[in-house]
């Protein structure tokens, strides 16, 4: 299964060179429970492709690997 920094069209993009391995505060964020662990890796991805834009996600990240890919209609 890829991981979301390998695809454009996502919502959220998590870098796999910042996540760190097990840390779950980005996926407990999450209201629509859209990210996940990946359990081969230990890191976060989007599994769905669904998102409010509301941010937490990349809010509580530690070291800033979250990022929300904000439409232009929605900045």
């Amino acid at each position: 299964m890829p991981l979301a920094p390998q695809r454009a069209d996502v919502p959220v993009t998590i870098d796999g060179s910042k996540c760190i391995d097990g840390c779950t505060l980005c996926v407990d964020m999450c209201p629509l429970d859209s990210l996940a662990i990946d359990p081969a890796s230990g890191k976060a991805f989007m599994h769905v492709d669904e998102c409010w834009y509301c941010g937490p996600c990349a809010a509580r990240c530690p070291t800033g690997a979250v990022t929300v890919n904000m439409p232009y209609l929605l900045r």
